[in-house]
């Protein structure tokens, strides 16, 4: 699941390195914290938050499917 968002984060950024998420595993909950470059924080979240809404819906009917909680937190 993390590869998954890695990719995504890595393609809509131009700083690659400047990416990395840390997993945060509670009982039957995920917690994905994305840090970014702060001038690519934007892009990122998109106008309005609509891209950073589009990653999040994603990743809820990922955890649906295995029966669990998956937050996505953009934390600067």
């Amino acid at each position: 699941m993390q590869d998954i968002l890695q990719t995504i984060i890595e393609n809509l950024v131009d700083n690659r390195e400047a990416v990395s998420i840390e997993k945060i595993e509670e009982d039957y909950k995920e917690i994905y914290k994305v840090k970014v470059a702060p001038e690519e924080m934007g892009k990122v979240i998109g106008k309005q938050g609509k891209i950073a809404s589009s990653i999040r819906t994603i990743f809820k009917s990922l955890g649906a499917k295995e029966h669990k909680k998956i937050e996505v937190e953009f934390v600067d």
